[in-house]
């Protein structure tokens, strides 16, 4: 059998309780609880299937505990974050499957999500107040986060490990290899920030603009945006005229007409301009810089074949943390992620010292 699948329904039941027992609002805490037992009751029943007793069902992971920790140190939203990719996995993996074996689809293949959003949407004590707090909370970047920093290490680390090593293949001074990194270190983690900065100051641009635009069309033609406002209701599956006349009662207030043709006609979410360029270009300059500076870190004392190995070594630890901390989002195991990580980003590492051996001694001849 897939141990797994059990394991990975225990940690979801974990997690679940721990966000229903440090989450400040008694319905949504209701809620995650709800869930918790829910994956619990799965954990039992695929048990049950291959005759095995409670007695044997397994403990949370490590991955399931460090995601505690941090939930603990940056917030509880990161942990929701990787739920909602593991939920997400495991629903793509079921639809897959009912495809290869042409089996008709069940309830139970939605994902974990649609289960949640199904209890917040029935539960008769969630106000829709916290439903819709929960569905922001739910939108939130917590998981999206977590990788990018995960991701954003990598990159650092691997592209001037590789520049490093070409460099110190060329059999030139420990300084000029030092200055090569600490160059590549600045010109990557430089060119992450400002591309950070330019997608997120040109989205949020192009989302102002586009609100302008409704804004303009809403005081020129408001008729024919409540009759655009009343087709998306109808594509909906509200009835016609219940739709109309919802089209026309928010028409009525133009303020309160152009939030909701916003959202409803552009799919612009309030929450997509409260982001700062300027942070986000931070960030990717920080966690770029974190991941570059491992190679780096030898030269500053040592020169030579000493310094190559140190900085491999220094680096293939490296990717192996990195390779391991991706297993947060995918439960693959630790070992097989980290050593891909290892091999690919050493195989890199050896075509660049190679490429720089060969020029180095074509130089020199």
């Amino acid at each position: 059998m897939d141990f797994r699948a059990i394991q990975t329904e225990v940690d979801a039941s974990y997690l679940y309780k721990i966000l229903a027992d440090t989450e400040s609002d008694p319905a949504v805490a209701k809620v995650f609880r709800e869930m918790s037992e829910i994956e619990h009751s799965h954990a039992l029943a695929f048990l049950k299937k291959n005759n095995l007793t409670e007695s044997q069902l397994p403990a949370p992971s490590s991955r399931a505990k460090i995601l505690r920790t941090i939930g603990k140190v940056f917030g509880n939203d990161y942990i929701l974050g990787v739920l909602m990719d593991t939920e997400k996995s495991v629903a793509s993996s079921v639809a897959t499957a009912r495809k290869q074996y042409n089996s008709e689809a069940s309830l139970s293949d939605t994902a974990h999500v649609t289960i949640l959003r199904n209890i917040l949407s029935n539960h008769k004590g969630m106000a829709g107040t916290n439903l819709a707090r929960f569905e922001k909370r739910h939108r939130s970047v917590g998981g999206n986060a977590l990788r990018a920093a995960v991701l954003g290490g990598n990159d650092g680390l691997v592209s001037n490990f590789s520049l490093v090593m070409g460099v110190a293949g060329a059999n030139i001074g420990q300084q000029e290899v030092l200055l090569t990194g600490l160059a590549g270190l600045l010109a990557g983690a430089l060119s992450m920030a400002l591309g950070e900065w330019i997608s997120v100051k040109s989205s949020q641009e192009l989302y102002e603009n586009q609100m302008q635009l409704e804004m303009e069309e809403l005081e020129t033609n408001p008729e024919g945006e409540e009759r655009e406002l009343a087709l998306i209701y109808i594509s909906k599956g509200i009835d016609e005229s219940q739709a109309r006349k919802m089209a026309k009662d928010v028409i009525a207030d133009k303020e309160k007409a152009h939030q909701v043709l916003v959202r409803e006609e552009l799919g612009i979410n309030s929450e997509d301009l409260e982001g700062s360029a300027m942070e986000a270009a931070v960030s990717s300059f920080v966690l770029f810089a974190v991941g570059a500076i491992i190679p780096v870190i030898p030269f500053f004392f040592i020169s030579g074949i000493q310094a190559v190995l140190l900085s491999a070594t220094l680096s293939a630890i490296g990717l192996f943390a990195i390779g391991s901390a991706i297993t947060l989002f995918t439960n693959k195991s630790v070992w097989y992620s980290g050593f891909r990580q290892v091999i690919f980003g050493l195989l890199a590492a050896a075509i660049t010292f190679g490429i720089g051996r060969l020029i180095g001694v074509s130089v020199a001849g």
